[in-house]
């Protein structure tokens, strides 16, 4: 009698589910949004809606990377139950948990910490949605999104408005990114963000990546659309955030400098001290200040003399 070696379709092993990791950390990054440097808010660390259980350990790592306004999570069988519905093409997300023999099933749920495991333990996992994508909760099961005002910085808004060919600047996803192949800048929404120096911080990081775009200033680092992690890359991340430092100065929202700094020093060890690379990117970082501002850059106007 042959014995069935098939594993079952929901168990996983440790590298799948620490690949699944890394590669959704370097979606993010890849779509110029650093995990661990949002300046916009969501609600707390994720949780369980229906339970109000904390996710802990892979779990909680993978559900925040996510960048959702509104961290609370159900599965499919809860929002069910609620009378509620998955949005139309919004996927799951994946919650691994440890299936241990030796517990009561009710136990080993997708809250659990992944840890080590005891006795022959498999590794499992759920789906879960966030209830950004799904409709028809019940109201009284929602939570309460508590916000801050948004009050416009002046100056800045005046430096967008008058951006030649400024591209949309939408405010849709809860993540920031501007997308080269459709002209636009996502910003999450004004008022999630820690305060307004942030906010314009971001969107100023943004509007600089814009610049690149072959209508305007055809950045070459940008157009090539350069692959994570490389050269070209770190260069194009270098123009944009020292051109945010110009406008936190050029507007006085200076209190993000020092965050700013911080990250472009995060670049340094794969540009491999070359300081060309820095001049170099100042050099275009001034470039697109002078597109947004709507000045002629030294270097134009001693290509008219």
């Amino acid at each position: 009698m042959e014995t069935s070696t098939k594993t079952p379709d929901n168990i996983v092993t440790h590298k799948d589910v620490y690949t699944i990791i890394n590669e959704k950390i370097i979606e993010q990054l890849e779509k110029g949004t650093a995990p661990w440097r949002n300046p916009w808010h969501t609600a707390g660390l994720p949780k369980n809606l229906i339970t109000d259980r904390q996710y802990r350990g892979i779990n909680l790592i993978l559900l925040a990377s996510m960048g959702y306004e509104q961290n609370y999570f159900l599965t499919y069988k809860q929002l069910t139950e609620l009378g509620g519905s998955v949005k139309k093409d919004e996927k799951g997300h994946m919650v691994a948990f440890w299936n241990f023999p030796d517990r009561e099933a009710e136990n080993t749920d997708a809250i659990e910490e992944v840890q080590e495991p005891r006795k022959r333990a498999t590794l499992r996992y759920y789906t879960v949605f966030n209830i950004a994508q799904c409709e028809n909760i019940p109201a009284d099961k929602l939570p309460v999104l508590q916000e801050r005002e948004f009050n416009p910085i002046s100056a800045c808004e005046r430096i967008v408005a008058g951006m030649p060919q400024c591209p949309v600047i939408k405010h849709k996803e809860a993540s920031a990114y501007y997308n080269p192949l459709q002209d636009y800048v996502n910003m999450p929404r004004q008022k999630s963000f820690e305060s307004e120096e942030a906010y314009y911080s971001t969107l100023f990081h943004e509007l600089v990546h814009s610049t690149g775009h072959h209508s305007r200033l055809a950045r070459k680092d940008l157009i090539e659309m350069a692959e994570f992690g490389s050269d070209a890359y770190s260069h194009e991340e270098f123009v944009a955030e020292i051109g945010t430092c110009y406008f936190q100065s050029f507007t006085g929202i200076e209190s993000r400098f020092e965050q700013s700094a911080a990250y472009i020093k995060g670049w340094l060890w794969k540009l491999k001290n070359d300081k060309r690379f820095i001049f170099s990117a100042s050099a275009q970082a001034q470039k697109a200040a002078d597109y947004i501002l709507n000045v002629q850059s030294d270097a134009e106007e001693s290509k008219e003399e």
